[in-house]
């Protein structure tokens, strides 16, 4: 069965950190390129980073120098580390496998709000 799972949202002030993580299984994790994408309230849906199966990386310019994204090929497992987050951050995370026809998660919610 083919799921991604995130997982790490919550609650944080600005300025503060967090880390999600997808776990993934029935894909060929190592082949696929991984990305995450968030969606605000009565916003469209938008990309924020991708890793590619080489480990090949692409920010938005939104998030640059701010957040990291990661894979483990071992875990097939994909990552985001945010840092120094803003209000302007708040949205529902997406998990994607293989671009915007290929497979998503159900998404994690980020809130950051003092």
């Amino acid at each position: 069965q083919v799921q991604l799972v995130e997982s790490g949202g919550g609650l944080v002030q600005p300025g503060g950190s967090l880390r999600l993580s997808c776990a993934t299984s029935g894909i060929i994790f190592g082949r696929v390129a991984m990305g995450w994408y968030r969606q605000a309230p009565g916003m469209q849906r938008e990309f924020v980073a991708v890793i590619t199966s080489g480990g090949s990386t692409n920010y938005a310019s939104s998030v640059k120098g701010r957040f990291t994204i990661s894979r483990d090929n071992a875990k097939n497992d994909v990552y985001l580390q945010m840092n120094s987050l803003k209000p302007d951050d708040t949205a529902v995370y997406y998990c994607n496998a293989g671009g915007l026809n290929g497979i998503w998660g159900q998404g994690t919610q980020v809130t950051v709000s003092s």
